[in-house]
């Protein structure tokens, strides 16, 4: 049989939403192994007390945050926390040698100032700042597969990105014209208890929050300047849809050329996507849904031209939980391993 061993792997902030999702997935991976469960507030419970469901696949307890103790039993961590912790762990993670995937805002910003400012934390941790890379493999793919610390994208700018990458890349719209209308389940809000994510506040209505402040707009702004070649603003709006996961990102840009129709932009995005086996280009006239993706890491991207207002309409279809936020960070450890990016994932959706 040879000596085959799997690469041990932890989770910090396994009781959350985006932590249960990674036990899931990582039970299923091929080449990783499982071997520590780690967070403050849960530490010394048994991770099947948290969830029940578990319990026939999952024997392991919460542990206490020791890094070095972390580091000497794991190879590779993920970092499942609120904004605002990741920061005070990850540093010392490195430096004893983990690859770090963190699933926070805290890594994703170049600009600490642009960080504070958005989430209200001073940071000093620059250094480590400069070398985290950001995880949208579609787009920094050769970065991923040279880091040892991968900042995961936030689930809309995840769908967003993915809508409007081909466009900024090749200059096809104007830049400052981009508007995002998405909407995204409760499960975008996290486990945490909080009012408007209720059932009976949640279900059967439909809201928008943090119009024109959200967190993910700094974000998504700083991506599209980078594929833009200067400053780009964009116009984001969240709204909560009553269901569990899914987001639905639909896109609106003025299109340079207002000669191009719809079959040369499906030709266009093919293209840019041929090396992207996550990203399904839908055939014209055919629009994605949420259901499509649940419980997979794919995106799926519907295109629209619309000749009288000379725009551009994309769709963008993920699941919230794990192309949004799980999934695509195993994708991005299978990148840094130089594992094939699909291994371990799963490729379809749970439908209906």
């Amino acid at each position: 049989m040879g000596n085959f061993r799997r690469v041990p792997v932890g989770i910090i902030g396994a009781s959350g939403y985006g932590g249960v999702q990674l036990v899931r997935l990582l039970l299923n991976h091929p080449e990783l192994e499982l071997v520590y469960l780690g967070g403050e507030n849960s530490a010394g419970k048994s991770f099947s007390d948290i969830y029940p469901h578990l319990a026939h696949v999952v024997n392991l307890k919460v542990e206490a945050l020791e890094p070095e103790a972390i580091a000497r039993r794991c190879e590779v961590v993920f970092l499942s926390l609120p904004n605002g912790l990741a920061c005070e762990i990850a540093p010392k993670l490195l430096e004893y040698g983990c690859k770090v995937l963190d699933l926070s805002a805290d890594y994703r910003f170049r600009d600490l100032k642009t960080y504070s400012n958005w989430y209200g934390k001073k940071r000093q941790d620059i250094e480590t700042v400069t070398n985290a890379i950001y995880g949208l493999p579609e787009l920094y793919r050769d970065r991923i597969s040279d880091t040892q610390l991968v900042a995961c994208p936030g689930s809309y700018p995840t769908a967003s990105l993915l809508a409007l990458s081909p466009l900024l890349k090749q200059g096809l719209i104007v830049p400052e014209s981009g508007i995002i209308d998405g909407k995204g389940g409760t499960s975008t809000g996290g486990r945490q208890a909080e009012t408007h994510l209720l059932l009976s506040e949640a279900h059967n209505t439909l809201g928008a929050f943090n119009v024109a402040r959200h967190r993910h707009t700094p974000e998504i702004e700083q991506i599209c300047s980078d594929l833009a070649g200067h400053e780009v603003t964009v116009q984001f709006t969240h709204h909560l849809i009553p269901m569990v996961r899914g987001i639905l990102a639909t896109v609106y840009a003025t299109l340079r050329d207002p000669g191009l129709v719809r079959d040369d932009l499906i030709t266009i995005y093919k293209a840019f996507y041929r090396n992207s086996p996550w990203v399904k280009i839908c055939e014209p006239g055919i629009y994605p849904q949420t259901k499509w993706t649940h419980g997979s890491n794919l995106c799926y991207l519907g295109i629209e031209v619309d000749p009288r207002t000379r725009r551009v309409i994309v769709i963008s279809a993920i699941d919230n939980l794990i192309k949004g936020q799980s999934g695509q960070a195993i994708q991005c450890l299978n990148i840094m391993m130089g594992w094939d990016e699909m291994l371990g994932l799963p490729k379809l959706g749970f439908y209906p």
